[in-house]
């Protein structure tokens, strides 16, 4: 597999080589085969707010977008690109102080949201959303550390 990070931001401090070895796994887990190509992009929110305004039309930056390689007119150019993750780590830093997680944990749990949109999940409706929350927290609870008991 080739995982390529592009870190673009200054917030969050990033171990890239992690963060490989993490996307590396989700791919196995989803059974994607070993020559598939990802591309990883960290960015700040004005660049992020560029990107959701130019492809959704929507002004305000997300936190996560995923871009298929796998569709479109060019997808049987190369069949093994999967597509690209783009990760605002501004909103990360900032989910992860609402919902209680680490700015690591809130990285790989958008991680594996983006990767799960490029291998073909959706949650445009109700019952496709379900799956893919369930799945989403299925894999992001597969890397919890271990809790110890005293």
């Amino acid at each position: 597999m080739e995982i390529l990070i592009d870190n673009k931001q200054k917030r969050i401090d990033i171990d890239p080589d992690d963060l490989r070895k993490k996307t590396e796994q989700i791919l196995e887990g989803l059974g994607c085969n070993s020559s598939v190509i990802l591309s990883l992009v960290l960015v700040d929110a004005a660049e992020m707010s560029d990107l959701n305004y130019k492809y959704r039309g929507k002004k305000e930056p997300t936190n996560v977008l995923s871009f298929s390689q796998t569709e479109g007119n060019y997808a049987k150019l190369h069949p093994d690109l999967m597509g690209d993750v783009v990760i605002c780590t501004d909103r990360a830093a900032d989910d992860a102080v609402e919902l209680g997680y680490t700015n690591t944990e809130m990285v790989l749990y958008l991680l594996i949201h983006g990767i799960l949109h490029l291998a073909g999940y959706e949650h445009s409706q109700p019952l496709e959303a379900g799956l893919m929350q369930e799945k989403v927290e299925r894999i992001f609870q597969a890397f919890a550390e271990p809790k110890t008991h005293d």
